[in-house]
């Protein structure tokens, strides 16, 4: 498995991405050939990425930051 990262470019009425050769040619890939493909958008932030952010940071108690989400602010 390769994980890379290529830009997606107008094919006719929809969108296709190009396969560098290299990994073309060390994944033996063929016209014809089935592959499959995990979509994941490079602009959408995760939630996991701002948590991952914050990990560590936070000394306030988990109780004090679900009430203010629920707007019970002290």
């Amino acid at each position: 498995m390769e994980v890379i990262d290529t830009k997606v470019k107008k094919w006719g009425n929809s969108l296709g991405v190009i396969l560098p050769m290299e990994i073309v040619n060390k994944q033996k890939i063929k016209e014809g050939g089935i592959v499959r493909i995990t979509v994941q958008s490079k602009n959408k932030t995760r939630a996991k990425d701002i948590f991952g952010i914050l990990k560590g940071e936070l000394k306030r108690d988990t109780d004090d930051l679900l009430r203010e989400v629920d707007g019970d602010f002290k």
